[in-house]
């Protein structure tokens, strides 16, 4: 039942986000575009709106089910690809790459990539704590601190260069889907379909690393394996989902807590809820991102930093107290 109710929120998010825009339309006429593709409300809808509404679902799915990984495998309910400086990482080398000139719809996702690699190969190795012990809140603290100066080289590599595109790249950087299309949904889906089942498929070892090293050691998993591929299947996901809609932070925070109390913390049934519920939520945060200063667009980054900048303080006081 749970599972149909969140069905029907997604379904409910993407008919929102296909109805409004910089020229709203009637539900009516979006239902008859989507049976005439050739017409002019079909070529709105399967040509704008919907490789929009699509890849803003994937990617905030993505996000999350990358939260909910993180948060098991380091035993903090803080983790989240942007807090833990993954996505600032992958938002500098694709930036690189445009300011070397060699931006494209398959090269930018892959020097996403490997600042997304090289910033959590950092930001863990600092965190562990007398050569083998992870500090969970090290982590996310190390996590923050690079995830600034990741951003500082970042705005240095705009303000310095003269190309109009990378200058333009400062909105991309702020998170958003303007430029969602059919070849971007597929560029996504190249680096997100293998480490999205990855995860799915190491569920059960989500479920035992969260129960602490020991625990998961003795009931016969390979924890540093385990950590490893997790941490290759976030990034991957973080640096697809940057490449496509720019740095959007804190998806991997919200619906994981909000899914966790809902349908259990057994990751085989958290994660797919996860994906739908983030998913959903990034289309109604873009569908409001393209209404509120309509005909103008706001950065989606800003509305989900709004969401999960107070729940982070919360989040973060509970595991003081």
């Amino acid at each position: 039942m749970r599972t149909v109710l969140l069905v029907l929120g997604v379904v409910g998010a993407a008919a929102i986000g296909l109805v409004v825009g910089a020229a709203p339309l009637p539900l009516g006429d979006v239902i008859a575009g989507l049976g005439d593709p050739t017409g002019p409300v079909g070529v709105i809808v399967w040509n704008l709106r919907m490789p929009r509404v699509l890849l803003a679902f994937l990617v905030g799915g993505a996000l999350g089910i990358s939260g909910a990984a993180l948060q098991a495998m380091i035993r903090n309910p803080l983790a989240e690809p942007y807090l833990l400086g993954i996505t600032g990482g992958a938002g500098l080398g694709a930036v690189l790459a445009i300011a070397a000139g060699v931006g494209g719809a398959l090269t930018v996702p892959a020097a996403a990539l490997v600042g997304a690699l090289g910033s959590s190969a950092l930001v863990y190795a600092v965190a562990v704590v007398q050569g083998t012990r992870l500090e969970p809140r090290v982590l996310v603290l190390v996590g923050v601190v690079f995830a600034a100066f990741s951003g500082a080289l970042i705005s240095a590599l705009l303000a310095m260069s003269e190309a109009t595109q990378l200058r333009n790249a400062y909105l991309w950087l702020l998170g958003g889907f303007g430029n969602a299309n059919w070849t971007a949904i597929a560029a996504f889906a190249v680096y997100a379909v293998l480490p999205t089942i990855l995860l799915f498929v190491l569920a059960r070892w989500l479920d035992l690393l969260s129960l602490g090293d020991e625990s998961a050691h003795a009931l016969g998993v390979e924890t540093g394996r385990a950590r490893r591929l997790i941490y290759l299947a976030t990034a991957l996901l973080t640096a697809a989902s940057v490449a496509v809609s720019g740095m959007i932070g804190f998806v991997g925070l919200i619906a994981p807590h909000a899914m966790r109390g809902w349908v259990g913390p057994l990751h085989r049934r958290l994660l797919p809820a996860v994906f739908l519920a983030s998913g959903g939520l990034l289309v109604l945060a873009d569908a409001l991102a393209r209404t509120v200063v309509r005909p103008a667009e706001l950065p989606i980054g800003a509305i989900t930093a709004m969401i999960g900048v107070p729940l982070f303080a919360i989040l973060l006081r509970r595991s003081l107290a």
